[in-house]
């Protein structure tokens, strides 16, 4: 595959954050993560995390000015966009990518985010749990989005068991084929 856009989409405690920034450093791509220009946004709004996703339930506006960021980055080319909606904005605009969707066990999810952000088990799971309900509502709401829809990505990945290593090394191959 021919492309300079590489979009990496998976929930919480999948691996994208690994999984793009080592395939950025591989690729010699930027690595552009939306969820941080969101979180950025709830700061900016004076919000928690989970209180900015529920806002913006009722705000499209917000979602839409992220959209058209990702839209103008990916449009640059030479990227590693990481993002829940990254290979939806890719697919629906029509810009030529690798689209990557990560998926993880539960319980395995659960864990590593609390490995990565501290916190109790209960907590981490309701948190993430109501995280993508809203995510799911959101994007169905304003875009007719299925998040479930896995059939816009060139490769699913059940990262549960494999090392990012291995993630990224299969991402690779399947860019040069």
């Amino acid at each position: 595959m021919d492309t300079t856009v590489i979009t990496v989409s998976g929930p919480p405690g999948s691996g994208t954050t690994t999984v793009a920034r080592m395939l950025a450093e591989k690729t010699e791509f930027r690595h552009v993560n939306m969820g941080d220009i969101f979180r950025e946004l709830a700061e900016e709004h004076r919000m928690e995390l989970n209180h900015f996703e529920r806002y913006c339930e009722e705000h499209p506006e917000i979602d839409r000015e992220i959209d058209k960021k990702q839209e103008e980055i990916l449009r640059r080319g030479d990227v590693v966009m990481e993002g829940r909606l990254s290979g939806w904005i890719a697919h629906l605009r029509g810009i030529r990518a690798l689209k990557v969707w990560l998926e993880c066990d539960e319980q395995e999810a659960v864990r590593r985010i609390i490995e990565r952000e501290g916190g109790e088990e209960p907590e981490r799971r309701k948190e993430t749990m109501e995280r993508m309900e809203s995510e799911r509502r959101r994007y169905r709401k304003f875009y007719g989005i299925d998040t479930e829809d896995r059939s816009i990505y060139d490769l699913v990945i059940d990262t549960t068991s494999i090392p990012p290593e291995k993630v990224v090394e299969t991402i690779l191959q399947h860019l040069k084929a």
